[in-house]
């Protein structure tokens, strides 16, 4: 949480809200996460507020509204250590 409350002091991005996020495809390699929260492709951040772990990313946009879940690659779920079965939920940032 204090990370995250740096960042948006910072200017490091601007948070674009909170997803659920599930595991995404696990053969489509690269640092991602497909979102509802973006309507344009763009470079990023997540941050899991469970142990303030962020991850750089590529943002992709999928349809649905804001609140449903997003998916994320496997090695940006591993480099913030969120559990790969489980739904963490992650603060996204738009660069």
């Amino acid at each position: 949480e204090v990370e995250a409350i740096q960042a948006q002091k910072s200017g490091e991005g601007r948070l674009l809200g909170r997803t659920v996020a599930s595991l995404g495809d696990p053969a489509d390699p690269g640092l991602w996460i497909k979102t509802p929260l973006v309507t344009a492709p763009a470079k990023g951040r997540v941050i899991y507020p469970a142990n303030g772990k962020a991850v750089q990313l590529d943002l992709i946009p999928i349809d649905g509204p804001r609140t449903a879940g997003s998916r994320m690659s496997l090695a940006a779920l591993r480099v913030i250590e969120a559990p790969l079965a489980g739904l963490p939920e992650v603060e996204v940032y738009s660069e």
